[in-house]
């Protein structure tokens, strides 16, 4: 369910307010345990809040970074969110965090529950790699998965994923969802009204009880 909503003039002004929040949460977490656990949405949406964040002075060495989903490609091609993460938000300040990539490194399994989510959504309502008619969209939503991270597939996607399933995202404390444009916002109008998940995935997560804050910028 929605709880807040922050809207902005442009995609500068939410990065930095976005940036601001995450690191407050983040911040909070290490205070109270030691350390904080971050997952964060791969696309170009992103990049600017990435830049925002990793210039926020905390104590990165403290906080483990991994990827909501990502394509199984090389993580040199320009498709992996691996490296949209390098090379925008392990920078500066964030240089010291912690990074969990998922294709290929078990270690992203053994990721503590996460302080923040940040999540974004496609104009076909999908979010994470929970995509419409996957065959394993049911499995990655069930409230009840116990696999952390799974494999999937969708139609007109080029590659199979890997992502982390609706039970781990929903446990964050701080859970977020970023878009632009007027396009998106078109759908997520659309998916705030009635409809199946299997039509558009985001409702698994604006359907959750978990508070999910909401950004966006035309």
């Amino acid at each position: 369910m929605i709880e807040r909503r922050f809207d902005f003039a442009d995609g500068a002004a939410l990065a930095v307010a976005l940036a601001g929040d995450v690191a407050a949460e983040l911040d909070r977490a290490i205070e109270a345990r030691g350390h904080a656990a971050l997952a964060v949405s791969g696309g170009t949406t992103p990049i600017q809040f990435f830049k925002a964040l990793s210039r926020r002075k905390l104590s990165w060495s403290r906080v483990t970074i991994t990827l909501v989903d990502e394509r199984q490609v090389p993580p040199t091609s320009e498709r992996s969110n691996a490296r949209l993460v390098r090379e925008n938000l392990l920078q500066n300040e964030a240089a010291k965090a912690r990074f969990e990539p998922l294709l290929n490194n078990p270690g992203a399994a053994a990721v503590p529950p996460f302080d923040v989510v940040v999540l974004g959504m496609g104009l076909d309502g999908h979010t994470a790699s929970f995509f419409p008619a996957s065959p394993e969209l049911a499995a990655v939503t069930a409230p009840a998965a116990a696999a952390k991270i799974m494999a999937v597939t969708a139609p007109g996607v080029p590659e199979p994923r890997l992502t982390f399933t609706l039970p781990w995202l929903l446990r964050a404390a701080l859970l977020c969802l970023h878009i632009e444009g007027t396009g998106k916002q078109k759908v997520l109008q659309q998916a705030l009204g009635e409809g199946p998940v299997a039509a558009m995935p985001i409702r698994a997560v604006l359907n959750a009880e978990t508070p999910l804050s909401l950004y966006w910028c035309p």
